[in-house]
């Protein structure tokens, strides 16, 4: 038996995978370095934090002593650092905790990912997990974890834009949907065929539009404007997810998030979203761009998760990079750390 757990799961802890001069983050470094670090010792308050670096010991210097206590460190090469997609999946196998290790090909083979991709082996190999977690090798498919939403009841949620792109693993839908609900044992699919975010270089991530935030509410990028560029795509996004049921056929409480402000960088606009939240113990971390929007976001998803202290996090130098803070980070359930 297979159990994949939502995100809200209780956790053991977080990866981040720190940037450095060899990363794509080289030109703006301290900025970014200090936006990680704002995420790095929110998540250190509530739960464990795994850091994949290029050198400890810089890296152990933005902490106090105490804070380190509850940090573990490995020194792995790595391309960039969006452990979303580079990190290991977690599920539960028969009781036991396992983690799934798929390819990451760069978002398609837009760029270049083979340390990336051996990041969960040297990270399994290294002891960094608990003595019980076992080790799944599903290298011959592609997959990236913000590709995929699970409900923790067999219910996963995604983008045909991302799933069905030829350069990941060139298969039909039906071929993919056959392989998730065998590894996933996945009782059903919510395919979403519309929306998506100018800048954003993963195809229509579901972590980007919309998010489980318990078994039967959908938090999603809802765009009043019709002057703008994605009214149309997102309205057609809203309409899919009003038409899902959930598994006892009500419809799901959808949630709305605002389209978040336009942001450029060279005339090209960013993949800003407040979609891109990440559930921690007894925490919500939310991406802010200085704008006015924040507020409004903030509450909404306070509303999504009223037991949960929401804390809002400025995330602008992660947009630089077509990102945000779900992006570069993975959560472990407990039992794995």
């Amino acid at each position: 038996m297979i159990y994949f757990p939502a995100e809200w799961y209780p956790q053991s802890g977080v990866q981040l995978t720190w940037p450095h001069e060899n990363t794509d983050w080289r030109d703006m470094l301290p900025e970014v370095t200090e936006c990680y670090i704002r995420i790095a010792k929110a998540i250190i308050n509530y739960e464990k934090l795994l850091i994949v670096c290029q050198d400890e010991e810089t890296v152990k210097g933005y902490f106090t002593k105490a804070e380190t206590k509850n940090i573990i460190f490995r020194e792995i090469a790595c391309n960039d650092t969006w452990a979303r997609d580079h990190g290991a999946i977690s599920v539960f196998a028969d009781g036991c905790p396992t983690i799934y290790d798929f390819t990451f090909n760069g978002w398609g083979k837009k760029f270049e990912a083979e340390a990336d991709n051996r990041i969960t082996r040297a990270l399994y190999n290294s002891s960094a997990f608990s003595n019980k977690v076992k080790y799944a090798d599903y290298l011959h498919f592609v997959l990236e974890g913000g590709s995929i939403e699970t409900d923790g009841k067999g219910t996963l949620l995604t983008t045909a834009e991302c799933l069905l792109s030829e350069h990941r693993n060139n298969m039909s839908k039906e071929e993919i949907e056959f392989f998730l609900m065998q590894v996933f044992e996945a009782k059903r699919i919510l395919w979403l065929n519309h929306g998506y975010l100018e800048g954003d270089d993963t195809d229509s991530h579901i972590d980007t539009l919309a998010r489980f935030c318990n078994e039967t509410t959908i938090a999603y990028v809802k765009c009043t404007d019709n002057t703008d560029v994605h009214y149309e795509s997102l309205h057609l996004l809203e309409k899919e997810l009003k038409s899902f049921k959930t598994l006892s056929g009500e419809p799901y409480t959808l949630i709305e998030l605002p389209m978040a402000d336009a942001v450029y960088e060279d005339n090209q606009r960013l993949p800003a979203t407040y979609a891109n939240f990440l559930i921690i113990n007894n925490a919500v971390l939310v991406p802010t761009y200085n704008s006015p929007k924040d507020k409004l976001a903030l509450q909404q998803i306070q509303h999504a998760f009223p037991d949960r202290e929401i804390i809002g996090i400025n995330c602008l130098p992660l947009i630089r990079q077509h990102g945000s803070l779900h992006c570069i980070s993975m959560q472990y359930p407990e039992g794995f750390l």
